[in-house]
């Protein structure tokens, strides 16, 4: 399950922080050249990445806002070369909910998994708007869900289930 970091190391929110700038270095380039005078793009909004935190000591999750989509992304904290998986669905548990991340490469950055939140992004008004947004989705996903509580008193399961009820 990927959650809030509890046990992440130091070493690990380093390496976060630094393949977070890495990938927003990139799509930044990306914006600047194969997605340049593309009518998707919404021109009041810029690249930025968002809450990356250490999953655990190998990957890191976060929102990456762009101009053309808003997406929860998880990469390995180290840049990994390999393209198997590309494509591929993989359903990961993020604070108690299972979202499809869809495998990615990016030359420069490596790969990663994507899953997608919106697109286009025209329904936001501006950057604020979309940071709000992305920032409310993290806390969100990163809220474990609270034990689920029965309708029916222990004593009254037990009596239903054949069982003696616990005394206190």
């Amino acid at each position: 399950m990927i959650g809030r970091p509890g046990g992440a190391s130091a070493e690990a929110a380093l390496r976060c922080k630094r393949r977070a700038a890495e990938l927003e270095a990139k799509f930044i380039g990306i914006e600047r050249t194969r997605m340049a005078g593309v009518p998707v793009l919404h021109r009041g909004l810029r690249v930025q990445a968002l809450g990356f935190e250490p999953a655990d000591e190998q990957a890191a999750i976060g929102v990456l806002l762009t101009p053309w989509f808003m997406n929860l992304l998880r990469f390995p904290l180290e840049a990994c070369a390999s393209r198997q998986g590309i494509g591929r669905t993989r359903s990961l548990l993020v604070g108690g909910e299972a979202f499809d991340f869809i495998g990615a490469f990016e030359p420069g950055f490596g790969a990663y998994g994507a899953c997608s939140l919106f697109s286009p992004m025209f329904e936001f008004a501006d950057q604020s708007a979309a940071v709000a947004t992305a920032r409310a989705v993290l806390e969100l996903v990163r809220t474990a869900p609270a034990p689920a509580k029965s309708a029916v008193p222990a004593a009254r399961r037990a009596f239903l289930f054949g069982r003696p009820a616990q005394r206190a």
